[in-house]
């Protein structure tokens, strides 16, 4: 058997703790979200409606990381529960906006607040320092990786 650089092992290493940690963040953060009878999408397209406004559907998907197929079945959810609606472009037929609704709003009044709070609880093992530090590194990461 071949003996791994430590370059390699190192590679190796952060690959599997940077897993580990998105995956305890991701249930952290689930579980808040959870709390406030959202699961993670639904929770995702009504942030983003509440702080960029009307957005057309079909690029919902994109701007959240989630497949189109999906986006539909989350918006007819949330439409259904009254928190967004959709609206025509009256310039293409093709596209449709989703828009939150003023009780989407008020129920994001309610539960943003609470969600930043239990980001920094989730979050404070890091200062505020070393989180802009892990930013720019974990930027640095991501762009090399996705110029390969």
């Amino acid at each position: 058997m071949n003996p791994i650089s430590k370059n390699s092992a190192n590679s190796l290493k952060l690959f599997v703790v940077l897993t580990r940690a998105l995956q305890s963040i991701e249930k952290q953060v689930t579980k808040d979200i959870k709390s406030h009878g959202l699961n993670l999408t639904e929770f995702s397209v009504l942030e983003l409606l509440y702080h960029k406004g009307e957005q057309p559907i079909q690029r919902i998907g994109q701007k959240i990381l989630l497949a189109s197929s999906s986006i539909t079945y989350v918006v007819d959810k949330l439409e259904k529960k009254e928190y967004l609606g959709r609206k025509a472009c009256p310039n293409d037929r093709r596209v449709t906006y989703a828009s939150i609704t003023e009780k989407g709003s008020k129920l994001m009044d309610d539960i943003f607040p609470k969600h930043i709070e239990a980001m920094d609880e989730i979050l404070a093992g890091l200062d505020s320092d070393e989180k802009e530090n892990m930013i720019e590194q974990l930027k640095k990461l991501g762009y090399h990786a996705q110029d390969l």
